[in-house]
């Protein structure tokens, strides 16, 4: 007959680690996708700056001269803002690229470990 006793506590914390590779990942989603959300929101804010500034340049002009050196002007400032936020953007994807790398890792790791643990278990109760 078996002597196994029935453990919540136990059963809890073995879900609570075979589980806890997934947790980490749906973490590290999310933070990727608040990055993402705000790196959007300031790239919409740019855009939406040069959009008032370009009606202002209309109104404000004296001269067709006037408005296309202003025009040329802020194309030119978006441009380099736009050129920031795409190195921004390198730099976040290989920050969220690294981060799941790194936590693929752990996982791995984690897994090999208790697979280590249930084979040794096993060897010792065919033993």
């Amino acid at each position: 007959m078996s002597d196994t006793t029935f453990d919540p506590k136990t059963i809890f914390e073995n879900y609570r680690s075979a589980f806890a590779p997934a947790l980490k990942a749906q973490q590290e989603g999310v933070k990727a996708l608040d990055r993402v959300g705000r790196y959007q929101y300031d790239v919409a804010g740019d855009y939406l700056e040069w959009g008032l500034a370009q009606a202002q340049a209309a109104l404000a002009a004296k001269t067709p001269a006037d408005f296309v050196s202003k025009q040329v002007e802020l194309t030119t400032a978006l441009s380099e803002k736009l050129r920031a936020r795409a190195q921004e953007f390198v730099a976040l994807a290989t920050d969220a690229q690294s981060s799941f790398v790194e936590m693929t890792k752990e996982s791995a790791a984690k897994v090999a470990a208790e697979s280590g643990k249930v084979a040794a278990d096993i060897k010792k109760k065919v033993s």
